[in-house]
């Protein structure tokens, strides 16, 4: 296959970016699209220029860090899989494609396609967790747990942290994001003492770093590589009422919002 790749290319996030075209010829359809890159910057590496920087670890599409907008599209054009897993049969020999990295306010561009977001970090530390008693370790079985609610917590655990929600979104909204990470803990007792305290302090950081309001327009939902339904949205929008009744307040330092 021979194609045409327009790749934005920015130094970091104070200087400006452009996008720049390079050929990549004899490409397998059979490689992934991280392989791909791969043979590119091998050929930009031989001609002495700089390589093409993307992120990426796994590549079994588990870690998330694959982050790349193809065509426009968060993780490219195939439903339900990463960057990692999109291989170059999904495209036809002569196509052009354009590579951008995500965009969004809370996510700054490291250099070309590398974004920061740390910023889900401190989402998750400000709620993503529970409390255990210390003391011997409990036997296993001993808080039994509804397969039903263990099926919903499981389907909400399954994001992966990649950011396509908040990329996709014309709000830039972590909504989806914030929504799994709570949602995954509250289906189980053992996430039941924070449940209310969560939730209100997850929304809280995705305020402070920047993120924007959830509209229900569906675009996160529909480009999730892990298919998170956006009934988490709709069961942490439950918990942010109950926690209004109950005079729930932030505990989150708007000072800790932003570490860069």
């Amino acid at each position: 296959m021979k194609l045409t790749l327009k790749v934005w290319r920015q130094k970091n996030s104070k200087t400006p970016g452009e996008f720049k075209t390079y050929q990549a010829d004899h490409i397998s359809p059979d490689m992934s699209f991280l392989e791909m890159l791969d043979v590119v910057n091998q050929e930009l590496i031989l001609r002495g220029e700089e390589p093409i920087a993307f992120d990426h670890d796994c590549r079994e599409g588990i870690c998330g860090m694959c982050s790349l907008m193809i065509n426009g599209v968060a993780h490219g054009p195939k439903a339900a899989i990463t960057t990692c897993q999109l291989h170059m049969r999904s495209f036809k020999d002569g196509d052009t494609i354009t590579i951008e990295p995500w965009r969004a306010l809370p996510f700054p561009i490291i250099k070309d396609l590398v974004v920061d977001r740390s910023s889900f970090d401190r989402i998750i530390q400000a709620g993503g967790y529970i409390s255990v008693s210390t003391g011997s370790a409990p036997d296993a079985n001993t808080i039994p747990v509804p397969k039903p609610d263990a099926d919903k917590a499981m389907d909400a655990a399954a994001c992966i942290g990649c950011g396509a929600c908040v990329a996709a979104c014309p709000n830039g909204s972590a909504m989806l994001f914030v929504a799994a990470k709570a949602a995954h803990l509250s289906f189980l007792p053992q996430g039941q003492a924070e449940r209310y305290q969560r939730a209100v302090n997850m929304v809280m950081q995705q305020d402070l770093e920047g993120f924007g309001n959830c509209t229900n327009i569906g675009e996160c939902s529909a480009v999730c590589p892990k298919e998170i339904s956006m009934d988490t949205i709709a069961r942490l929008n439950r918990d942010l009422i109950v926690a209004a009744l109950k005079g729930i307040e932030p505990t989150v330092q708007p000072a800790a919002a932003k570490a860069s």
